[in-house]
């Protein structure tokens, strides 16, 4: 089991998650954060510090998509250690249904 992180992060990216994380499993794209899943510990301290509830254990159904994403990305994206701030529209963002067709964003984001 690992946990990855579904579409409800993207552009809100609060990265609460980032700051608890005992490995720093997390890479940073330009607006939504991934976990490694091959570093990932799973052990779900991430979890409950996401606002927008958008990490999983990839045990739930219909997740599979995540887990292919995560992997893809944490190998290009910057590693990411620190939390850095949202953005500013992030709580607006959160709800917002289809946000990986309508506003996923391939690019790395700056790492820490």
């Amino acid at each position: 089991m690992t946990y990855v992180v579904t579409e409800a992060c993207i552009k809100c990216k609060f990265m609460d998650c980032v700051e608890v994380c005992p490995v720093d499993c997390f890479y940073e794209g330009e607006n939504m954060l991934v976990i490694n899943p091959d570093e990932c510990i799973d052990c779900g301290v991430c979890e409950p510090e996401c606002p927008p509830e958008a990490i999983k254990a990839d045990t739930e159904s219909g997740l599979e998509k995540w887990l292919s994403v995560n992997a893809e990305y944490s190998r290009t994206w910057p590693n990411i250690a620190t939390k850095g701030e949202p953005p500013a529209d992030a709580k607006d963002m959160q709800g917002v249904p289809d946000k990986f067709e309508k506003f996923f964003n391939p690019e790395p984001g700056q790492g820490s």
